[in-house]
């Protein structure tokens, strides 16, 4: 049989890049810690538990095709319409629903060089072409670079605020500075998933930006302070006319009935946040001071994970600290994928993990090369 006998993808798929999630484990260690995907050590409020264990009896029966009940629930949470709110499998197909939505052949979207991996697939595979934009010296998204690189073909503009893998943001005062300077048929999507954990005076996940102007979209994730990523759930905040034009892409029932439930339960847990934040807050803090105290950079985060950046000399190069990490049961992310080929992106862990990962790299660096 030759390819000419077989089904052919549309142009421009088999060009894609397909996303490869970080690694959950390692062979030969007795205990894994696995600190690769940005997952909360504090797991999901225990009032999950309760409202799937209500819900199993009704399994054979679909979803509420609209997650009114979660969509109610993130409304009374952030004092949102819920009519401007759309629940997703994950912020994820969120994102590539925006990209179905709004990009075509010939269009571009753009995004920071560092930024999450899927705005790039999702671009690709709507048949638009990806646009990525330098960062500045600090791996922070550049305003003016990125209003610089806006064409007459561009139509979508994401910004992962804060940015993962580097941890970095931007002030709500760039946000608007962002938006001004682009066109009004331009989609602004800002993608706030780790915006629980920041605590700066000046950053803003993007409500006040989405109340003001039709053309702004901010993404939501229960995946990371939430503790759901196993359900995967995640929401938009939108005009009610972007809301429209995707519901009309997005499939039927794509949020599960336990998802809805857990959802809602999980966003109304105020002190199960609050407590996942406080452990962040100490963690972060701990693990950046003591990796720098023993020779490694790190680019400063406000996220719930650390970029580790490595020596570039034989016997302390990334690579080589991630093969000592997991010999020990330790799994961080490799980010060579996001044009960072040496360095590790490390989630804030339990104490235990955090601990174990200092100690283990501390014994790396002291190593003769």
């Amino acid at each position: 049989m030759t390819s000419t006998d077989m089904p052919c993808p549309k142009p421009g798929v088999l060009d894609i890049a397909a996303y490869v999630p970080g690694r959950e484990t390692v062979h030969g260690a007795v205990k894994v810690y696995k600190l690769s995907a940005n997952e909360t050590p504090l797991g999901p409020s225990p009032k999950v538990a309760e409202a799937i264990a209500a819900r199993n009896s009704d399994l054979a029966l679909y979803p509420d095709g609209s997650a009114h009940v979660l969509r109610e629930a993130i409304g009374r949470a952030h004092g949102l319409n819920p009519n401007n709110i759309m629940c997703g499998n994950g912020s994820d197909e969120l994102l590539g629903l925006l990209c179905q939505t709004y990009l075509a052949p010939g269009d571009e979207g753009l995004f920071s060089e560092h930024g999450f991996l899927v705005y790039k697939i999702q671009v690709k595979a709507a048949g638009a072409t990806p646009v990525a934009v330098p960062d500045d010296e600090g791996l922070t998204a550049d305003v003016d670079r990125l209003l610089a690189a806006v064409t007459e073909r561009t139509k979508i503009v994401f910004l992962a605020n804060p940015n993962n893998p580097t941890g970095t943001y931007i002030p709500v005062s760039e946000v608007r500075r962002l938006h001004a300077g682009l066109p009004s048929h331009v989609v602004l999507v800002l993608d706030a998933a780790y915006a629980e954990y920041v605590r700066r005076n000046d950053y803003e996940a993007g409500v006040e930006l989405v109340s003001n102007h039709p053309n702004v979209v901010m993404t939501r994730t229960f995946s990371k302070i939430h503790g759901l990523a196993g359900l995967r759930i995640g929401w938009m905040y939108a005009h009610e006319a972007i809301i429209d034009a995707c519901n009309r892409v997005r499939g039927p029932f794509n949020v599960n009935s336990l998802a809805i439930v857990a959802g809602a339960a999980a966003i109304g847990d105020r002190a199960h946040v609050e407590r996942a934040v406080a452990h962040n807050d100490l963690w972060l803090g701990r693990v950046t001071e003591a990796l720098e105290g023993i020779g490694l950079k790190t680019t400063p985060s406000v996220g719930n994970f650390v970029l580790v950046h490595f020596p570039e000399m034989p016997g302390k190069t990334a690579a080589e600290a991630d093969e000592f990490l997991g010999s020990r049961g330790f799994v961080l992310r490799r980010v060579a994928g996001y044009g960072l080929p040496n360095a590790l992106r490390m989630t804030i862990g339990s104490e235990e993990a955090n601990l174990g990962v200092i100690d283990a790299l501390t014994e790396f660096m002291a190593q003769s090369s």
